[in-house]
C-alpha cells in the first residue's frame, strides 16, 4: 500500500497485525497458491472490521474476492457481528474497490474506532440481519 497513500494514511495490517487474537483471516488457494484473503479485526462483540481484502491479479475478476467477502461475512453473522465496516482509499486507485463493496451492500459512513476524518480514506459500513 505504500504507493497509495501517505504513512498516516496507511491501516494495513502487516503479517504480526493479521496474527492478533482478535483478527480472524481466511486465505484462498488455487492449484498455483494463493489467490485471496480477507480478514475481520473485532472492535466490539459485535462490530468487526473487515481487513486485508486482496487478490491475486492473475485471478482478478473470477468472483475470487466476493467468495471471500461472503465467507467472512457468514462467519460474522454465525457468531452473531451485527455490523462490519472498512476503511479503503478515497483516492482514483480505490475506486474499484469501492464499487466492489457498495455492490455487497456496504454505504459509506463516519470513522469508526480509532479513526479520525482523512481526505484519503473513505469509511464504509454493513449491517448484518440475522442468518
Amino acid at each position: 500500500m505504500e504507493p497509495t497513500a501517505p504513512p498516516e494514511s496507511r491501516h494495513a495490517l502487516d503479517l504480526g497485525g493479521l496474527r492478533a487474537e482478535h483478527v480472524r483471516m481466511w486465505v484462498g488457494v488455487d492449484e498455483e497458491g494463493i489467490v485471496g484473503t480477507a480478514a475481520l479485526a473485532a472492535m466490539t462483540d459485535d462490530h468487526e472490521e473487515l481487513k486485508s481484502m486482496r487478490t491475486e491479479p492473475r485471478v482478478r475478476g473470477r468472483g475470487v474476492a466476493s467468495q471471500m467477502l461472503a465467507h467472512a461475512i457468514d462467519d460474522a453473522r454465525e457468531r452473531g457481528v451485527v455490523r462490519i465496516s472498512l476503511e479503503t482509499g478515497s483516492m482514483e486507485f480505490f475506486e474499484p474497490a469501492r464499487r466492489f463493496y457498495a455492490r455487497a451492500g456496504f454505504v459509506p459512513c463516519d470513522p469508526f474506532g480509532a479513526y479520525r476524518p482523512d481526505p484519503n480514506s473513505t469509511f464504509m459500513t454493513l449491517e448484518l440481519s440475522p442468518g
